[in-house]
Formats: C-alpha cells, structure tokens, sequence
C-alpha cells in the first residue's frame, strides 16, 4: 500500500472531483458520512455525550458534517468551533450554515474563551487540524488540546491527531492530541509509523471515501507499507525436483567468548528462512556449543579461542551474515576490515560489524553493492550521527543509502527498510521483540532469504515481515514479557504457513500497545 505526502493527496482529491464530477463539499459529505457509519455502528445510538471540536478548514468541515448525522439519528451531541483564525475553508462554512438551519449552535472558542469541561465518560471528536497544518498552534489552542488530554475521555481523531504535521517533525510535542483512534482517509501517513509521532495514536483505521483507484495506483510514492499482499509477490516457491544446494549457502560469521548464542540464533534462522546449506565461522570455544544447540549447521573455526582473528573459512557460500557477537577487540576490527576489502560475496552486516563501520567510515566504500546494514537505534545514530527528528533521520539514512549503495533495516516498531530514495515500511511485530536476540534472529533470516536468490532488497523486505509475523504468532501463547528470540525462531514455519491462509475481510487497521 502507498504511503502518499499532503500534496499527493490534494492532487488525488482534486482528481476524483473532476473524474466523478461531484464538488469538493460533495467528497467532504462522503468522508464525514463515512465516520459517521463507523461510530453508528459502535454505539448504536448510546447516550453517551459526544462533544465536537471543529477547526475552521476542511477537517473541521468534516466535523461539522459529522455533527449534523449524529443529530439527525439522535445522539447527545455538543460543537465547538475552534476559532484559531479569520480564513476559513469554502465547504467550512457552507457546512456550518448547514447544522444551524438543523438547530445545532457551535461555541465558539476564541483566546478569551473558558476552556470547555470535559468529563471522563465523554467522547472526544478531535476534527480541530487536518494534513495541511504547518506551524505550531496558537498558544490558547495548546492550552485547549491539553484540555482535551488531560480529560481521560475517548478521542476520536479525524484523519490524523491534530496538531501533527505531514511531512515534518514536532517543534512542541505538548501541542499535539493523543489520539485514542484515528480514522484517516483512504490511505495512512507516515506519521503513523515514525516513533517521535505514531505515539499520538493507539490506533488508526483507514476509510475508503472512493478517490480514484487508478489515479492512487498510477501516482508514484516514496514510501510503502508492507503487508502480506506485498511479500507475497516476493515470495519464491520450492520446485519439486531441487535439493539442498538448489536453496543457497548462509555463512555467519560472528561470535566471541560469551557470545556465541548470538551465532547460534542467527545461523538457525537462516536455515528456518529455508537456506540450503549453514555454515558458521566462530572462535574455537563456539565449537561445541553450536554442534550441540544446532547440529544442522556446518562449524568452521578461527585459530583464536575467544575471538575472531582472521576470517578464513576455506568455502565458497552464496551470501555472509556478519557481526553478530563479534566483538570489537583490535584484533577482531583488523580480521573484518581485511576481510572486508576482499570480499566481493552478498553481505548482510549487523551488530558489532556496525559498531566497526561507525568508527571506520573508510571501511563503508568497501562494502559490495546492496549491502544490507540492520542497525537498532544507537548503532544507526553511531552511523548516522546525530538527526534533528524522524524525519531528518530518514532524510539522512536514504543519502547514506545512495551513498554507497546499501539497504538499511532501521529496527523498531514498524521496522523500516530503506534503499536510496524509497522506504518499506513494515506491519508486523510487536513489544516483546524487544528482548536480546531477536535481532540476530533477524540477520539469520536475511541472509538465508538471500542465499535462497531473493534480491538483497525483496530479502529484507520480506525478512522483517516474517520475522515480525512469527514473533505475533508466539505472543498469542506467550505474552509480550516472555518472548524470547528462540520463540520467534519457533514461529517461523507458522509465519510462512500464514502467507497463504485467508485472512478475514480489514478495513486496513492499525495499532501501537
């Protein structure tokens, strides 16, 4: 699914209005309609106190519109227009004229005004900014969505938490709404994803209003969020007559005295992602702990008994997962950046091997091309250095990427892939992956998608999807504080198996625990 900026919208809205020949008070109608029908459907024509806070654009002309079905159908229902300026939207105030000839009176908030009281049993319709907005919020206005979260009602936003912008960081995060559940129209936002702005929202749900679906499909976007009907035309199917050498070689190469867990986890998942062939490079005290945990994997082992001191494995594999465990002794940096400037094979690089590439900037241009680099958040800043907001670190990460040629798997809860000027923004997981070793895990499945011939892109791509969707299927038996990474390893057919199960009909939902 496309993720698309403000203008793109705009340009989709203006589109349908001409093609369907409809007004663009019409398309409003149709949104606000549609909200409607999801709260009808909820409550069912509760009493329970809905109160409006409507700015004076269009997203407070959908709130307006919103209040005249809820009162057509009988709710308890109060408006607020939330007057922050004397412009106001065309098909604002045609709509505000509407819901006074029904006998409904806005109040009228202005600087001056008293805040309204809120009770905690209340429902909260937040319709005050939509995705144009683009400077903080008046003072009084901060003061009035404080208000608002400080009642510990329900706040229903319309199409994104006021106060968020589209396309840029927060210069004051106590001028944004938490939102309780967003419904946003026909397509999400990447402020949904991002960690500094998708906390504003538990939830968010997208609704069909019926822009042109061959306009949306036609119009390039930079970012995409992955699903399972993404990965799933990725996916390469086993042919009857193949064997093991027919599903490539993984060679991990990783592992220090204390540390060689991280390489069993890793070289277990590239084979659980359906590679061949296994082999592991470790330090001679990983020897039997990998023969015992994994006797599927091929060992071979340094000539050092806790470290690694020269990468010399004597086999010819398709692809190499590096770094996990590894360490960063001097005599492991000077083993990987040998090894670094000779190797011509597809790498998948993580943990220490990113610290090392962080402190040796030179070694980055020796990275083959569509090298994949899975950094968590320190190890990316350390790579990176320090960003403004989200949205300077991924202005930052897709320079680095064209830069020299990698793939980035930035970690976290919707875990991001980028490659140069596109973002692959990913839909499973959950909390409990926060936990030692799930990363690894990761690594593993890369590079064993990799050594099956998926491209160094569709490989991370749909690595991160399987990874998270295995780590949703143990939560379900597990809970969140008792995964462990060996629980998604567990998982990991399951995940595959759920690529061809059916799911139930989805409006596209979303959530953040």
């Amino acid at each position: 699914m496309k993720i698309f900026n403000a203008k793109q919208i705009y340009e989709a809205d203006k589109f349908t209005i001409e093609k369907q020949q409809i007004t663009s008070e019409q398309l409003m109608e149709r949104a606000a309609i549609q909200i409607f029908n999801w709260m009808h459907s909820r409550l069912q024509g509760a009493q329970t106190k809905i109160i409006l806070f409507c700015g004076i654009g269009n997203n407070g002309g959908d709130g307006l519109v919103l209040a005249r079905h809820l009162k057509d159908h009988d709710y308890n229902i109060e408006v607020f227009v939330v007057n922050y300026s004397e412009h106001r939207s065309k098909d604002f105030l045609i709509n505000l004229d509407r819901i006074k000839n029904k006998g409904i009176w806005p109040n009228f908030l202005n600087e001056e005004s008293e805040l309204p009281v809120i009770g905690r049993d209340d429902i909260i319709v937040d319709a005050i900014f939509g995705i144009g907005l683009n400077r903080v919020p008046d003072t009084w206005v901060v003061r009035l969505m404080q208000r608002l979260n400080g009642s510990n009602a329900f706040i229903l936003s319309i199409d994104m938490p006021s106060g968020l912008f589209m396309e840029a960081g927060l210069p004051n995060t106590e001028a944004v709404i938490k939102a309780n559940y967003v419904l946003t129209f026909q397509v999400p936002k990447l402020v949904f994803f991002l960690p500094e702005t998708g906390k504003y929202m538990d939830h968010w749900e997208i609704l069909d209003i019926g822009l042109d679906q061959e306009f949306l499909f036609r119009m390039n976007s930079k970012y995409e969020l992955i699903g399972k009907n993404e990965v799933l035309s990725m996916y390469l199917p086993r042919k009857k007559y193949s064997h093991k050498g027919s599903y490539g070689h993984s060679l991990i190469v990783g592992g220090s005295f204390g540390k060689i867990g991280a390489v069993i986890l890793a070289a277990k998942g590239s084979m659980l992602a359906g590679s061949g062939l296994v082999t592991a490079y470790v330090p001679k005290c990983g020897y039997l702990p990998l023969q015992t945990a994994f006797p599927e994997a091929m060992v071979v082992t340094d000539n050092e008994e806790a470290e690694i001191s020269k990468i010399d494995f004597g086999i010819l594999p398709s692809v190499i997962g590096i770094g996990v465990g590894i360490g960063t002794t001097a005599t492991t940096i000077k083993a990987f950046s040998e090894f670094l400037k000779g190797n011509k094979l597809p790498l998948v690089i993580d943990a220490d091997g990113l610290n090392i590439l962080s402190k040796n900037h030179d070694l980055l241009k020796e990275m083959p091309p569509q090298t994949v680099l899975t950094p968590h958040p320190k190890e990316l800043e350390r790579i990176l250095g320090n960003w403004a907001d989200d949205f300077d670190k991924l202005k930052k990460a897709k320079e680095f990427s064209e830069k020299y040629d990698c793939i980035l798997v930035i970690k976290g809860a919707n875990t991001m892939t980028i490659y140069k000027d596109m973002g692959y923004i990913n839909t499973t997981g959950n909390p409990g992956m926060a936990t030692g070793g799930s990363g690894d895990v990761l690594t593993g499945v890369i590079t064993g998608l990799i050594a099956q011939g998926y491209s160094p892109l569709n490989a991370a791509i749909f690595g991160v999807y399987i990874h998270g969707k295995a780590a949703d299927i143990a939560v379900e038996k597990c809970g969140f504080q008792a995964l462990i990474a060996s629980g998604i390893l567990d998982n990991i057919g399951q995940a595959y198996l759920d690529l061809f199960q059916v799911s139930e009909p989805n409006a596209a939902a979303g959530e953040r625990e």
